[in-house]
Order: structure tokens, then sequence, then C-alpha cells
């Protein structure tokens, strides 16, 4: 969907000399993939962005959008058909929430009964209702709802691109968190191609489905997160990602993918056959289930394996639960908070599914390094 191939910027400077902002860059961001361009300032990866728009000129190079080479195109035309969104925001201050959004489809000549329809909808897409917000000004919003709507003014036109310098750069870590999971959540439902400078490694590794590694110009690495993390190139990308890569890894991977499908049972099972089911399996836990299936406490190995009764009559207490689509990082943060080696998995409506434990989490970070020796 995009794709740039030898790619350069050349920047002359007054007294003469010049600076080579983009060498030769060849990377390609296939049809609804976030990529995420990182790296330090000045290493080119918004004059990069910004290239792909025409807003700064190539000096070498081709760009493809969508199959069509940049150059054969106006540029006007070409900026209102791929959506733009900037850490600054830019909303027009004397122009109501609607208005701003509907910039891009009315000099596009929509309709203005569809045009208004869908600023509702994009603004039901980011959690903003859009009876209490369309006839709103910028300066009566808080800036996290001022970004939602530069997003999404972003996509108004329904543009197959959407290029995002910074988005999120400027808000405080609680709101970004938030904005960034509405993105997603948008994201996965219209499938946009997305090209987003960042700051930050652990937005990158949280939004992309690629990320490129910007120094000196240059791409040096173009690659998943979980590559990215697992395998740096070298030692600059190393140093970037920092220390702890490994743990960053986290966060890629989710519950179900490491969990055990473990047997249950129920409170009133005999305890010799929950006892036979933990020696067997070799666990020192089982989880208790309701009638029809729920999560509802659990036994100590050690605790019953001399007592006789019911399950229901020995029951603890589950700590805490995890969901089976949070993220490890999620997992691992639990079983510190509540002292555990384990954690029963659930899903939406609280059945249990199996457990997850440090253990398999560790096992799962490691194969990588396994499989892979010299990206240790």
């Amino acid at each position: 969907m995009i794709k740039l191939e030898k790619l350069s910027k050349v920047f002359e400077t007054p007294n003469g000399g010049s600076v080579i902002a983009a060498d030769q860059v060849n990377m390609e961001v296939q049809e609804g993939e976030i990529c995420v361009l990182l790296g330090p300032s000045g290493c080119g990866k918004t004059t990069t962005l910004k290239m792909i728009n025409a807003l700064i000129p190539k000096t070498a190079g081709r760009i493809t959008v969508a199959g069509k080479d940049v150059d054969t195109m106006n540029p006007v035309e070409l900026r209102r058909s791929i959506g733009y969104v900037i850490q600054q925001i830019g909303l027009f201050p004397n122009m109501t929430v609607e208005e701003n959004i509907c910039v891009v489809p009315d000099l596009l000549g929509w309709d203005k009964k569809k045009s208004r329809t869908r600023a509702g909808e994009l603004l039901e897409m980011v959690a903003l209702e859009p009876r209490i917000f369309l006839k709103r000004y910028p300066n009566e919003l808080s800036g996290g709802q001022q970004q939602r709507v530069g997003v999404i003014r972003a996509l108004a036109a329904d543009p197959p691109v959407l290029l995002m310098d910074e988005p999120f750069g400027a808000i405080d870590p609680i709101n970004r968190a938030v904005i960034q999971d509405e993105f997603l959540k948008m994201q996965s439902e219209i499938r946009k191609t997305i090209a987003f400078v960042s700051h930050d490694i652990d937005e990158a590794i949280k939004m992309a489905d690629k990320v490129a590694i910007f120094k000196d110009g240059k791409l040096v690495q173009f690659s998943s997160p979980d590559d990215l993390l697992a395998r740096p190139v070298n030692d600059f990308v190393t140093s970037f990602v920092g220390q702890d890569r490994t743990l960053k890894r986290l966060s890629l991977l989710t519950v179900g993918e490491v969990m055990f499908k473990d047997p249950s049972v129920k409170a009133d099972d005999n305890l010799e056959l929950a006892i036979k089911r933990m020696q067997e399996l070799g666990h020192r836990n089982i989880v208790m289930t309701g009638p029809q299936g729920r999560a509802r406490g659990y036994l100590r190995y050690n605790d019953v394996r001399d007592e006789k009764g019911t399950v229901g009559e020995h029951h603890e207490a589950l700590p805490t639960t995890v969901h089976i689509r949070d993220d490890l990082r999620t997992a691992v943060s639990k079983m510190f908070r509540h002292d555990s080696t384990w954690l029963a998995v659930v899903d939406d409506d609280g059945f249990f599914k199996g457990s997850v434990t440090q253990r398999a989490v560790s096992h799962a970070l490691g194969a990588t390094y396994r499989d892979n020796p010299g990206s240790i």
C-alpha cells in the first residue's frame, strides 16, 4: 500500500553545504498495517513521513501509494486522499467539532447530510457522544478530546492511508493509554494503512505491526515488534530498544497463547478426585468452578492431601484472575501483586479456561533465544 524505493532527501544549508535527512530508504507497509517510525531526534523519520504526502519534496527515489506513483498525482489531491494527524492537533478554533471533522468531505463535494452523519459515527467510534460534542468548539474540549477529534477528522473522507506525526505525544500518560486503546479498537474495524512517527518504544511495541528504526537518515531495521526486541540488528538498535527488551516482549504475547488448559473440579466433587487430578498432572493447585463452569475458587494440594469431604468444604477464594486476551505483562503484574506463581484464566463471562504460570511465561520468552542463540 505504501512503498518507498531508494527514497532520499537532501537539504541545502545556508553556507552552501548540505544535510542528508533521508538516505536511500526502502520500506513497504502492507495494506491494513500500522508501521511506526522510530529513532532519535534528527534521524529522518518525520522527513520520511512528510515526503509520502509531498509536504516535503523528495530529492530522489520513488514513492507509491495504493499502487500509484505520487509524482503523477496533483499534490493537493494527494493530500486530500491521505489522512494526516499531527501532535499539535490543528483543529480550526472558529469551527465546531462537526465542521472540523467535515472539512475534507466538504472540500471533496460530499453531500452535507452524508458528511454530518459520518461525523457522528466517527465520534461514537472514539467514545465521544455526538449529541454532546458535535456542536462544541475546540476550546470547550480537553486536550485528550481534541486529539480524538483530530484523529477522526483525518478519517472523515475514508482515506485508505493515514499518516500520523507523534499524534499522542502531548497527552498525559493516562489519557494517552486510553486514546491508544480506542485507536487500536477502531483500527481493528476500519483496517487503514498507517505510517506513524513516534519517539516512544513502548508505544511502538503496543501499536505497530511493523517498526522502522532510523539513524542519521538511514533505515537501520524494519521488522515486527517481536523481531525488533528479540533480534536487534546492531548495538544501536539494542541500545535504543532498551536493556529490558525481553520484558517488553511481555506485551506482545497474550495469556491465551501460553496458558495450560487445565481440568477443574466442582464444589460437590469428592476431595479424592481433586487430589488424584493434581497428582496426575503434578500440580500444586486446582481450580473449583461453579455449576456452569465459572471460576469460583481453588484448592492447595498441601492443604487437602490428608483431608476428607468435598471440594466445596475446603476451597479458598481465588486472589484474582486474568483474562484470556490480557497480555503477559498484565498477568505477570498480577502475579507479583498477589504473590502468586500462577493465575486462573477466564473469558468475558468468567468461565474458567485454564491457568498461566510464571514458568510458562519464562518458557515463552526464552523460546526465541533457544531457537536463535545469536539473538541473546
